[in-house]
């Protein structure tokens, strides 16, 4: 899942104006020019979400819970951007994170 939001960092920070990320996002080249500040900030999002989500995996102490945490605003961030922005970020997004918050909590028992 950090993997995952690093590659959306440098997707929204350095890709979005580019053939790749107009691609991958569905956007005119207009569109992506408009957005491209909105985006970039979406970018630094992600890579503070991958940050937390690397230190659950690093951290001794509370590690469970950073873990929690991070893959709980994973998820709900995936249905609200599916709600409000993309439907398809509900399964690259959301269900990843579930799936993975599920393996974190089955590991704990």
């Amino acid at each position: 899942m950090a993997l995952l939001h690093v590659g959306f960092f440098v997707l929204e920070s350095f890709l979005w104006t580019k053939p790749t990320g107009r691609r991958v996002f569905g956007l005119t080249a207009e569109k992506a020019q408009d957005s491209a500040s909105l985006a970039a900030n979406q970018g630094v999002y992600n890579l503070f979400v991958a940050a937390g989500l690397i230190w659950g995996l690093v951290a001794h102490d509370c590690a469970f819970q950073i873990k929690l945490f991070f893959l709980g605003f994973v998820v709900i961030a995936g249905i609200v951007g599916a709600i409000t922005a993309k439907r398809s970020i509900l399964f690259v997004q959301a269900l990843p994170g579930a799936v993975a918050l599920l393996l974190v909590l089955f590991a704990q028992r």
